[in-house]
């Protein structure tokens, strides 16, 4: 695949790369991306703020959002590369449900066991729903040695870096694992296109647990710690 096939292949992918270094630099321009005020005002993750000032927004906008250069660059490399190989597996549309829908479903997971005080922000919630998907992927492919490779491949990326997360501070490691919950049930739940899907059971299984996992977590959410 040469790399303007592969561009074309993974539009998506790359449209998401540049809004999230777009939002770096506005980040940058009206404080820096280490500023609390400017994450509480582009929309971080905060409970107080989502509970007490009924800002849920805040679940969706905080996976466009990073602290420093360094968190930007080490998801958006991963983005890229899970997503040059993703995207033409899962299509277009499906492969944006997962990324975006994951990011909500990952910092639903911090609002309901996460710190009420803490604020956090980054892409790292999609990302682990990407690797979420590739698994649910693989597993309803056995037969495909492609997929069961990059299948093993991000499971084991999600397990390693959630295993780090423990000895690392400051770390949402509630988003990582929400995250990954979430984009394996989505990917089960739309299937992807041209290979194997979840057969009609599975699939309403899996809707059902992500119906349940979402009211769990907002009526956790709901009771903030003072």
């Amino acid at each position: 695949m040469d790399q303007r096939q592969r561009y074309r292949s993974s539009y998506i992918t790359i449209c998401i790369l540049v809004i999230l270094f777009v939002v770096f630099l506005i980040e940058t321009f009206i404080g820096g991306s280490q500023n609390t005020y400017v994450l509480i005002k582009m929309g971080a993750m905060n409970n107080y703020a989502i509970v007490g000032g009924n800002q849920w927004w805040r679940l969706f906008t905080a996976q466009f959002l990073h602290i420093g250069i360094m968190h930007l660059i080490s998801n958006a490399v991963m983005i890229y590369y899970l997503g040059i190989y993703m995207e033409p597996i899962l299509g277009h549309w499906r492969f944006l449900v997962v990324y975006l829908l994951s990011g909500v479903g990952g910092n639903l997971l911090s609002l309901a066991w996460g710190s009420d005080s803490a604020i956090s922000a980054g892409a790292s919630t999609a990302l682990f729903g990407l690797f979420g998907a590739m698994t649910a992927t693989a597993l309803q492919n056995r037969n495909n040695p492609v997929l069961v490779y990059l299948g093993k491949q991000s499971f084991w990326l999600a397990l390693i870096n959630i295993a780090l997360d423990l000895f690392a501070p400051n770390i949402d490691i509630q988003g990582h694992i929400g995250g990954l919950v979430t984009g394996f049930l989505i990917a089960v739940i739309i299937g992807d296109r041209t290979y194997r899907k979840y057969s009609f059971k599975k699939r309403v299984v899996a809707t059902c647990i992500l119906i349940i996992y979402c009211v769990a977590t907002v009526r956790m959410g709901m009771v903030i710690r003072l």
